[in-house]
C-alpha cells in the first residue's frame, strides 16, 4: 500500500484529557463539555475519545454530530487479577454496551490491580509486576474480554501504562507472545513508552501489525530525568509537565509515524497530553499538535476523513 494510500486510513483526534484530567477532576474542572467539543473540532480534528466527565450517549451523540466529531474509543480499568474474570467481565460488557451506542471502533483496556499510577509513591522504583503465576490469569482474562468487545463490533486494545504491571517493552513482549492475536491487540502508546524505556520505537516496530490504537503523547525529556531522579509519584509528574503534545519534546513522531505506516496501520492516532490546563491553554497546545502533525502526514488531518 502506498503511503499516501495508507495515511488515507488514518483519522486524527485529540483527547480530552488535556481540558479536564480524569484522575484529577480538579485540573481544568470549569470546562464545559461544549467548550471541550467545540475547542477540539476549532483545532481541526476529527474526534476524541471518551472522558469521565462525558454524558450518557443519548446526550452525547446529538453534541458530537453539530460538531462532525466522532468516538474512537473510552478507557477502561480491568481488575482481573484482584475481582475475577466475571465481576470484571459484567463490568467491561456494560462499558462496550455504551462504546457501541457511540460508534466507536476500540475498548482501551489497561490492568489496574497493583497500580501506583494514582498513588503518593514513586512511578519509578515503585513499579508493581507479575508473579508467574498471573500471567496465565491476566492473559486468559483478557482473551475472555478481547471475546465480550467482539459480541459489539469492536477490538480490544491494551494500554500499557507507567506504574502498571504491563509498562515495560519486555512486559508488551510477553503479553503479545501469551495471547490471541485475533482478540487482545495492542494501543501503541508512545508517552508511556518512552517515559518508562527512553525509548519508543521498538513497539511499532516489533508489533506494528498488533497495534490497532495510537495515542501520540511527547515527553519533555528534561523533566522525565528529574522524575526518574527524585523518583516522582505519576501524578506528579503529570503537574511537573512531563507530557506535552506532539511536537514539543524529545520524541521522533516522524519515524514513528512510518513505522505505523510501514505496518499497514489503520484506525485512529489521537493526540494526547496530560498537562495541568492552567499552565498550557488546551485549545493553543491542541492547535500546535495540528500543526506539527499536518507538517509530516501532508494533508489536514480532519481532511482524511472526506478522502476516503
Amino acid at each position: 500500500m502506498a503511503k499516501g494510500e495508507a495515511a488515507r486510513r488514518i483519522r486524527w483526534g485529540i483527547s480530552p484529557i488535556g481540558w479536564r484530567n480524569d484522575d484529577m477532576p480538579e485540573l481544568g474542572a470549569e470546562h464545559t463539555l461544549g467548550q471541550v467539543l467545540n475547542e477540539i473540532a476549532l483545532a481541526g480534528f476529527e474526534g476524541t475519545e471518551v472522558g469521565g466527565f462525558f454524558p450518557t450517549p443519548d446526550i452525547l451523540l446529538p453534541e458530537l454530530r453539530l460538531r462532525g466529531l466522532s468516538i474512537a474509543g473510552q478507557w477502561f480499568s480491568s481488575y482481573l487479577l484482584r475481582d475475577g474474570f466475571n465481576q470484571t467481565a459484567a463490568a467491561f460488557e456494560e462499558h462496550c454496551r455504551r462504546l457501541a451506542a457511540l460508534g466507536a471502533k476500540v475498548a482501551v483496556v489497561s490492568e489496574q490491580t497493583y497500580s501506583v499510577q494514582r498513588d503518593r509513591v514513586g512511578v519509578f522504583r515503585h513499579k508493581p509486576s507479575l508473579a508467574s503465576s498471573e500471567w496465565s490469569q491476566l492473559c486468559a482474562g483478557l482473551e475472555g474480554l478481547g471475546e465480550i468487545a467482539e459480541t459489539y463490533g469492536l477490538l480490544l486494545v491494551y494500554h500499557p501504562h507507567l506504574g502498571t504491571v504491563i509498562q515495560t517493552a519486555a512486559e508488551v513482549h510477553e503479553l503479545m507472545a501469551r495471547t490471541d492475536p485475533k482478540l487482545v491487540h495492542l494501543l501503541y502508546d508512545t508517552g508511556h513508552a518512552f517515559a518508562s524505556d527512553e525509548e519508543c520505537l521498538e513497539l511499532a516496530h516489533e508489533h506494528g501489525k498488533r497495534i490497532r490504537h495510537v495515542h501520540f503523547k511527547d515527553v519533555r525529556y528534561d523533566v522525565l530525568r528529574m522524575c526518574k531522579a527524585e523518583d516522582r509519584p505519576f501524578l506528579d509528574c503529570v503537574l511537573q509537565g512531563l507530557f506535552t503534545v506532539p511536537g514539543d519534546g524529545c520524541i521522533d513522531f516522524r519515524s514513528a509515524y512510518d513505522a505505523l505506516i510501514a505496518a499497514g496501520y489503520e484506525g485512529w492516532i489521537i493526540v494526547e497530553a496530560e498537562q495541568d490546563p492552567r499552565l498550557a491553554n488546551p485549545l493553543v497546545y491542541a492547535l500546535k499538535a495540528h500543526d506539527y502533525v499536518q507538517s509530516f502526514v501532508g494533508a489536514n488531518p480532519r481532511e482524511h476523513e472526506e478522502a476516503q
